[in-house]
């Protein structure tokens, strides 16, 4: 039996050596992760279509999710330039709003190709490399609209529940193989993307109102909140946990307040 009483105190959070690639790791949720990971200690590449926001020390790697060739060639190239991979965080999606109406199958093949295949071939061009690590995670970042129905997002929330089952299905995939596979369900976040959506309103300061209040917590998800709790997933503090969805949604999910004037 190990004496753990005289084990040199470690903190299970810090990522000191361990090597990371970010996708969609230039803005919003992906750029608050990638630094929080390197402030941690990891040493981390961001793979993106324009990797220009991003900034020292982060690696920057231009690259296409919807190009498998693009794909390919941008791991390899975080590979060598990191000296292996321990961590994945597939980060990289777009939005799309609308009922099942609105959006032609132009634009359901764009958002499943990019939100769900993009992840598929990250993953599987960094599964040769992760399986060598002795501290193998991938973390996918997926919604509450996969767990929710929310208005005028069908399509959206179609390719995020497409993300959860994909994690489960990595996860007991690749559990034997020494790869933790896990998604973080963030809320409405406070990132670019719902800053456009909330530009492109009618009325921003009433749609924004609206977002905060369908959030228990009555505000938006900030970028910081879901990078901790990817950190936590893909640090060694996680190291029995496989096969989860993370909620970061202020409890959108799981609370089912009464209005403030009923309580």
């Amino acid at each position: 039996m190990t004496d753990r009483t005289s084990a040199p105190d470690t903190d299970p959070n810090r990522l000191d050596g361990l090597k990371a690639l970010v996708t969609g790791g230039a803005s919003g949720i992906g750029l608050a992760t990638a630094r929080l990971l390197a402030a941690r200690g990891a040493d981390v590449a961001v793979l993106d279509l324009d990797p220009s926001g991003a900034r020292a020390p982060l690696h920057r790697i231009k690259a296409d999710v919807s190009d498998d060739t693009s794909v390919r060639e941008g791991v390899g190239a975080a590979v060598e330039r990191l000296g292996g991979l321990d961590i994945l965080v597939n980060n990289a999606g777009i939005g799309a709003s609308g009922t099942v109406e609105d959006n032609d199958d132009a634009q359901w093949h764009r958002v499943l190709d990019v939100n769900v295949l993009g992840m598929v071939r990250t993953t599987r061009a960094a599964l040769p490399h992760l399986r060598r690590s002795a501290h193998a995670a991938v973390v996918n970042t997926c919604s509450i609209a996969a767990t929710a129905g929310l208005p005028q997002r069908a399509l959206y929330s179609a390719s995020k529940g497409a993300v959860l089952s994909l994690t489960l299905a990595m996860a007991a995939d690749h559990v034997r193989e020494g790869v933790r596979v896990n998604c973080v369900n963030p809320g409405t976040a406070d990132t670019p993307w719902v800053g456009r959506l909330l530009d492109a309103a009618d009325d921003p300061q009433a749609e924004r109102a609206a977002l905060n209040a369908r959030q228990p917590m009555g505000r938006l998800v900030s970028a910081e909140e879901v990078a901790a709790a990817i950190a936590y997933l893909a640090s060694p503090a996680a190291a029995s946990v496989t096969g989860t969805a993370l909620a970061v949604d202020g409890g959108m999910q799981g609370l089912r307040l009464r209005p403030a004037a009923a309580r």
